[in-house]
């Protein structure tokens, strides 16, 4: 994986758990979560959806998924 995704990925959960979004109540969009640029690379960001390292509510917020 190139290193502008690695990084993307540690500062997009760095901002979620940073602002609090831990469950779909609490979730925010990325936009909120402080996220540069929150709609670049918006692929990127369905794959780490599609990979389970963050949900995504049915109105396009984003939060951490619970740690089992």
């Amino acid at each position: 994986m190139p290193p502008v995704f690695l990084i993307r990925k540690r500062v997009i959960l760095y901002r979620l758990a940073a602002t609090g979004a831990v469950s779909p109540a609490s979730a925010k969009t990325l936009a909120e979560a402080g996220v540069l640029n929150p709609n670049g690379l918006k692929m990127f960001t369905d794959i780490l959806v599609r990979q389970g390292v963050i949900c995504r509510t049915a109105d396009g917020r984003y939060y951490l998924p619970e740690i089992k």
